[in-house]
């Protein structure tokens, strides 16, 4: 057991990815979990900034005991210069054992850079999907409410960001 590090963009932070980490702190003493894309907020597949989003994870963590167990930290995009993520990943992280991630360009790019990487087993992906969860929130559907922490709800209704996401659609004509 280590420290372990789990990436994500938490778009917003809903129940599949709050299973990955209940997950991975079963197999590691803790996880530094790296809120990919930090730098990208209000847009249709990004809307919320990454404060917000550490907010999200934060407050759910702390609610179910997992909070000392993880260190919360922002890794901004390399907008498709991808030899430079690993590195921007290095310098915003502290140092870790293993990369969780499913993502396959993540993947490649890390073990090319001779990183460990796990794959994590999906919590009813077609369920707990943030795309899923963003168009509802924009089609005004309750159901999303289903698909997050209460936490991460609790942020969005303060925030409103369902009115946010709505507005980001419509801006660009996705409703």
């Amino acid at each position: 057991m280590g420290r372990a590090l789990f990436i994500g963009r938490f778009q917003p932070f809903h129940l599949g990815h709050y299973k990955a980490i209940e997950w991975i702190l079963s197999r590691e003493e803790d996880v530094v979990i790296g809120i990919g894309s930090a730098q990208v907020s209000y847009e249709p597949r990004n809307p919320f900034t990454a404060g917000e989003r550490a907010l999200m994870i934060r407050d759910t963590l702390r609610d179910t005991n997992l909070l000392g167990h993880t260190l919360i930290v922002m890794i901004p995009d390399t907008i498709s210069e991808h030899t430079k993520w690993v590195c921007n990943i290095r310098t915003f992280s502290p140092k870790f054992e293993v990369v969780y991630t499913n993502d396959e360009l993540s993947r490649m790019l890390l073990e090319e850079a001779g990183i460990h990487v796990e794959p994590i087993p999906f919590f009813e992906r077609e369920r707990y999907s943030g795309t899923r969860i963003r168009q509802l929130m924009a089609q005004q559907n309750p159901e999303w409410r289903s698909l997050v922490p209460a936490q991460t709800a609790r942020i969005v209704d303060s925030i409103k960001g369902e009115e946010r996401v709505r507005m980001l659609y419509k801006i660009a004509q996705l409703i």
